[in-house]
């Protein structure tokens, strides 16, 4: 497999709150095993990328920056192929998401989406919102601040009047759901998938996990939550993929988060040959069309 090539572009420090170093270690790992199967990956950082021009008609990437994200759009477009797509890390930016999972019908969270200059306090009322969680709506999540639990729609509508302070236009705002918070790993395509409790394990990015608290140890069908999360990582175009659950008391699982390529942290050493089967089998594909 050695004619197979490919560019790693990493993911800017900016775009890894909290987990810069968890980041890097899981594209280095998935990276090794490509390697190991005889390809060629040269590394790039996503500045780079934005500036040069690659050769390599393979892209490998963790990319968030808007501009990346539509250079990686415009090479797929010229029939590269581009992993994760810059089409599904787009798709992961929070309205789109939230369009796309309640339009395919993906267990989520009743959800309004809104501009930030707007009155809510009677639509979340009448939508019957009492604890709510607020979240940027154009792009991913760079600060604490980006995602916020608001206890009543008084507090949702002065947290949305500083989104809008902080130039941020559009917001979806979730009804809060009350279960066990579930945060899980997943190669799509592949048997590969691993959940755990984060707040129990004491896996934090910003410290929300303690809203829901310690779990319960909810009964729910965990095959079903796979299938749930393997669907919408095809609906969203993202192979490499991760996110959030809340189970309900009667066992409903419910998808309140889905990240392009997230840290894998706590199992990235089974994770990574999984990631570079799931690559190759990409080539694979790719090559047939």
């Amino acid at each position: 497999m050695a004619e197979i090539k490919i560019a790693g572009v990493m993911r800017a420090g900016a775009y890894s709150p909290n987990h810069i170093g968890n980041d890097a270690a899981i594209f280095n790992a998935a990276v090794e095993q490509l390697r190991k199967r005889g390809c060629e990956v040269n590394i790039y950082s996503e500045e780079k990328f934005r500036e040069m021009e690659i050769e390599e008609p393979i892209v490998l990437n963790m990319c968030r920056e808007q501009a990346s994200i539509a250079k990686l759009q415009k090479l797929e477009d010229e029939g590269r192929l581009v992993i994760n797509s810059g089409y599904g890390i787009e798709n992961c930016t929070r309205e789109r998401m939230t369009r796309i999972l309640l339009g395919n019908k993906i267990p989520y969270p009743e959800s309004l989406i809104v501009n930030t200059n707007e009155s809510v306090v009677a639509d979340l009322r009448e939508a019957g919102f009492s604890s709510c969680w607020i979240k940027r709506g154009d792009f991913h999540a760079m600060h604490k601040e980006d995602v916020s639990y608001c206890r009543h729609p008084e507090e949702a509508q002065e947290v949305l009047h500083e989104y809008f302070y902080r130039g941020i236009k559009r917001a979806v705002i979730n009804r809060h759901l009350v279960g066990d918070l579930i945060k899980f790993y997943g190669v799509s395509g592949q048997p590969f998938f691993y959940w755990f409790y984060p707040f129990d394990e004491g896996h934090s990015k910003y410290g929300h996990e303690a809203v829901n608290g310690r779990s319960q140890g909810l009964e729910f069908d965990h095959e079903e939550m796979q299938r749930m999360c393997q669907r919408a990582s095809e609906i969203l175009d993202v192979k490499i993929y991760g996110g959030d659950c809340i189970v309900d008391p009667d066992g409903t699982v419910r998808i309140i988060d889905f990240n392009d390529w997230p840290s894998f942290a706590p199992c990235r050493q089974d994770a990574a040959p999984w990631i570079a089967k799931c690559v190759l089998a990409a080539v694979k594909a790719w090559r047939k069309r």
